[in-house]
């Protein structure tokens, strides 16, 4: 009788220990959709590879006006890199695109 208690013992502990420790998987953040326009955008302008991707912030200009950056890294057929931020204007309300920037870099 000992034995069953002992080894019920341990397939809770067991149980237990692997859902607690179990990963779930992290919510998509809010600007994953700017991101992936961000990325669509900059490959029909550009054409290279991206071969980086930085989330810089978002800026709330007014109630009806915000501003999402990106910085994206692309490498040029030469082997040469850059970088291009991607500033995309939009109505947070109804997420209504107003407009879409690039400004190219060398940092």
């Amino acid at each position: 009788m000992k034995q069953k208690t002992v080894m019920l013992w341990i397939c809770c502990l067991s149980i237990l220990a692997s859902t607690a420790f179990a990963r779930h998987p992290e919510p998509e953040p809010s600007y994953a959709k700017w991101g992936n326009m961000a990325v669509q955008e900059t490959m029909k302008r550009y054409g290279f590879p991206i071969i980086d991707y930085l989330h810089v912030g978002r800026t709330y200009i007014s109630a009806r006006k915000a501003e999402e950056k990106f910085k994206l890294w692309l490498r040029k057929p030469d082997g040469k890199e850059f970088g291009v931020y991607v500033t995309i204007r939009f109505d947070p309300v109804t997420d209504r695109v107003e407009t879409i920037g690039f400004e190219e870099t060398n940092r």
